[in-house]
């Protein structure tokens, strides 16, 4: 088979690594790549929103999958563009995607199919937000309505930070019209998971457990970010995992069907383990980044041939497999981030933390400039690691992600820390 992914990022770098593994694998491509991927896989020179001109090369190249990473591509209809020119893909149509494109309408449909969420109210301006807050009193969760990279999520603790956050939503707007609306919701109390499955439009196939942290900083401290690590399994589950499927991922994928809007792709649950049972906090129609990373380094069988069979619309195994060993992912970015990101620091100690047992490098923001790879992102790298337990697998991934350098790199302390204190492992 032919294969083409879509995107440039780490989870893409380890999407393109997994379905390298592929007995069925002829010729790989990814568009447009990063430096990583190259190794990999033949990056293809068009960016990840020209949605014609991949439809155009998945049809001169005679592709046989096509398998999207990020969320845009989603959202401006990618799938549908393939699928109206007979070129197999795996991902949700426009329809369906919406479900990550937009927050409002993730919400009204959570409450019209009874999917256990938070309490919300949709605003279009700061006074309208004011009077949100006071009903669900701080600290309170402010969302944009539409795709931010991760970033669009602000939560106030006071009324001082309120009308900072409300400046850059409705004055600033930094996030263009995907603050037209904002979602006003209480802030909700437990552990946060992620819950992945992936759906041929009637089957669902559950994928490992994971867990990925979003704020900048230890202690999960400072602005949300795409994403600062992620381990598998996620290790705080407990015996929910039937709940989850039964009262989220299957009625969500059910009520999609109801409304004309056939699911096939990755659903994404990221959901807080709450006193009252598991809530969705929001929901993406792709593979996470970081929790792709590890997760892929534990996955068993033949992902080519799944997806292949789930674009088809027949999954042909029952269940997926997964090595019983944990995987983590500690991200690398550099300083700045998620706002400005330093840029153009030659990266040094790749090759020697790569080639530490049980080490897998994903990269992210990287490119080549005058022979040496550089930092060009907000996120840099993945440093992944497997190991027999959670905390084999975290002071594998320490180990090579301290190797890695360059003048403005941070990361985050603390992955996992909180799960194995609970576990007392």
């Amino acid at each position: 088979m032919k294969a083409l992914v879509i995107g440039s990022g780490g989870r893409e770098h380890a999407l393109c690594w997994k379905l390298r593994q592929s007995p069925l694998l002829e010729e790989l491509y990814c568009a447009p790549a990063n430096p990583g991927i190259a190794e990999v896989a033949d990056p293809v020179p068009i960016p990840a929103d020209a949605i014609h001109d991949l439809a155009d090369f998945a049809a001169e190249a005679k592709i046989d999958l096509t398998v999207v990473g990020p969320e845009l591509p989603l959202a401006l209809g990618i799938v549908d563009e393939f699928i109206n020119r007979g070129l197999p893909i795996f991902g949700p149509r426009r329809q369906a995607a919406e479900l990550e494109g937009s927050k409002v309408f993730a919400k009204e449909f959570m409450k019209r199919h009874g999917i256990p969420t938070a309490e919300f109210e949709i605003v279009h301006g700061a006074e309208e937000a004011r009077l949100a807050v006071r009903r669900f009193g701080f600290p309170v969760v402010l969302k944009a309505d539409g795709l931010a990279a991760g970033k669009g999520v602000m939560i106030p603790h006071d009324e001082h930070e309120l009308e900072g956050h409300l400046a850059t939503f409705f004055d600033e707007r930094r996030f263009g019209t995907a603050a037209e609306r904002v979602v006003v919701e209480e802030c909700l109390e437990g552990e946060e998971i992620s819950f992945i499955a992936i759906c041929d439009g009637e089957r669902v196939l559950p994928v490992a457990t994971s867990k990925d942290y979003k704020r900048l900083g230890d202690g999960d401290e400072g602005p949300n970010t795409g994403g600062m690590g992620a381990h598998s399994p996620a290790g705080v589950l407990g015996g929910t995992g039937s709940e989850i499927l039964d009262r989220v991922i299957r009625p969500t994928v059910a009520g999609m069907d109801a409304e004309n809007r056939r699911f096939m792709g990755v659903l994404y649950a990221g959901l807080m383990l709450t006193e009252d049972g598991p809530r969705v906090l929001e929901f993406n129609v792709r593979f996470g980044d970081p929790e792709a990373q590890p997760i892929f380094l534990r996955m068993e069988g033949d992902l080519l041939e799944v997806l292949a069979s789930g674009a088809a619309g027949r999954f042909e195994t029952p269940r997926l497999n997964f090595r019983k060993e944990a995987a983590a992912c500690i991200v690398l970015a550099s300083k700045g981030y998620p706002e400005k990101p330093a840029k153009g620091d030659v990266i040094t100690g790749l090759e020697a933390a790569a080639g530490q047992e049980g080490v897998e490098i994903f990269q992210a923001g990287t490119a080549i400039k005058d022979g040496q790879l550089v930092a060009a992102g907000g996120r840099v790298l993945n440093v992944c690691a497997s190991g027999a337990t959670l905390r084999d697998a975290l002071k594998r991934a320490y180990g090579a992600a301290t190797a890695v350098r360059w003048d403005n790199r941070i990361f985050r302390h603390d992955i996992g820390r909180r799960v194995l204190n609970r576990a007392g492992s």
